[in-house]
């Protein structure tokens, strides 16, 4: 994809949205504070942005519904592009108008926040979009049965579970990254073990060492059973076996999927784990940034394991430096999962809180070039939710 106009380009960030089954149905981005004529069209202008995040929803959070013109709706294919307005736009007349309008265009609209006192939500507009960081609503108080309702700000365990009683279905936020270290059941066996793959993860182990290991981890050997007889692989006959399994991966890729594959490590019919598609999504933006800049083949492989291995502190319980004393990893690698040091530790930070000016000079990267990286990791992270 050819990168954007720098100038035009708004720094924007992208929030996955999850319903309760633990499933990304949709991407958040916000314009609220922004320009929203020009900022939908370097953001949407360019050929396949859209079809980069598909099959997944753009969740468009917008001031007024009077700054979109005709001109910008024929970027944003209703299709694919859910509306959400702030409530207080509903002062502004005209707006019960212009909202049936986008209806009858076949858009999907939400309101945005807490109703004003006296204030009456308009019949045709059946969904709500809230900011829970701070609370979630009573159960009960959301307009039923319509939906699906957005609970944005989640940034725990106990919040989820509060807007879930709330009666919403998509959720946004770090919850989780939240999760409290009693809710894993990782014992010390298990965790030896996870950490003695990673340690042969971080090297150039011998095949025969990965498949001694993975036969002693059932939940680890059915998903990546799983992903080589998936559709994303194609291959003609079942794979049965591990030796059979890394052949058809190759060793490259077999470690790379098995960085991934440790956070998927929930029963077969079980939830699916969110930090997996986290994981996913910080190692290929950072694989690709380090690939932009000319990084050689080796330099790409730490990129995608520092984001790859960033989250685990989280998935084991464990704080990251003990962690990184079980492994061998180059020192820029460990200075920027312990400190967030280095220009690779300052990308690893901006996959985590999102770009600003000065933060984008410290990685040395510019606002197109973050853009276009972070599309192309949620395509890929979107692709490893679906395929794992």
């Amino acid at each position: 994809m050819a990168l954007l106009d720098l100038n035009a380009l708004p720094m924007v960030r992208l929030h996955p949205v999850a319903n309760s089954q633990n499933e990304w149905v949709a991407l958040r981005m916000d314009l609220r504070a922004g320009s929203v004529p020009e900022g939908v069209p370097a953001l949407f202008g360019a050929p396949g942005v859209l079809a980069e995040i598909a099959p997944l929803d753009c969740v468009l959070q917008l001031a007024d519904p009077v700054q979109l013109t005709p001109n910008l709706l024929t970027l944003l294919p209703p299709n694919r592009v859910v509306l959400a307005f702030a409530v207080g736009a509903l002062a502004q007349e005209g707006t019960a108008q212009r909202l049936a309008a986008l209806i009858d265009a076949g858009y999907r609209l939400m309101l945005d926040g807490p109703l004003p006192p006296g204030a009456a939500r308009p019949a045709q507009v059946r969904a709500v979009s809230l900011d829970c960081s701070a609370a979630a609503p009573p159960a009960a108080r959301l307009p039923a049965p319509c939906g699906p309702h957005l609970a944005h700000g989640v940034d725990s365990a106990a919040r989820f579970n509060e807007c879930t009683r709330a009666g919403f279905t998509w959720f946004s936020g770090d919850y989780p990254l939240a999760i409290e270290t009693g809710e894993r059941a990782q014992d010390g066996a298990s965790r030896r073990r996870i950490l003695g793959l990673l340690a042969l993860l971080a090297t150039d182990a011998d095949s025969r060492e990965l498949e001694l290991l993975l036969k002693q981890d059932p939940a680890l050997s059915y998903h990546l059973l799983k992903l080589v007889n998936s559709a994303a692989f194609a291959v003609n006959t079942a794979i049965t076996g591990y030796a059979q399994a890394i052949a058809v991966l190759g060793r490259r890729q077999l470690q790379r999927w098995l960085q991934l594959l440790l956070y998927a490590r929930n029963e077969a019919d079980g939830l699916p784990n969110l930090l997996l598609p986290l994981a996913a999504l910080r190692a290929a933006q950072l694989e690709l940034l380090c690939k932009r800049e000319g990084g050689e083949r080796d330099a790409q492989d730490l990129a995608f394991m520092t984001g790859a291995f960033s989250l685990l502190d989280r998935l084991l319980g464990m704080p990251m430096a003990e962690i990184l004393a079980e492994l061998r990893l180059p020192e820029h690698v460990a200075a920027a999962l312990l400190e967030r040091e280095g220009v690779l530790g300052q990308r690893l930070l901006m996959t985590e809180r999102g770009p600003d000016a000065a933060a984008l000079a410290r990685a040395r990267v510019d606002a197109a070039t973050w853009w276009d990286s972070q599309l192309h990791a949620y395509q890929w992270a979107i692709q490893v939710g679906r395929n794992v």
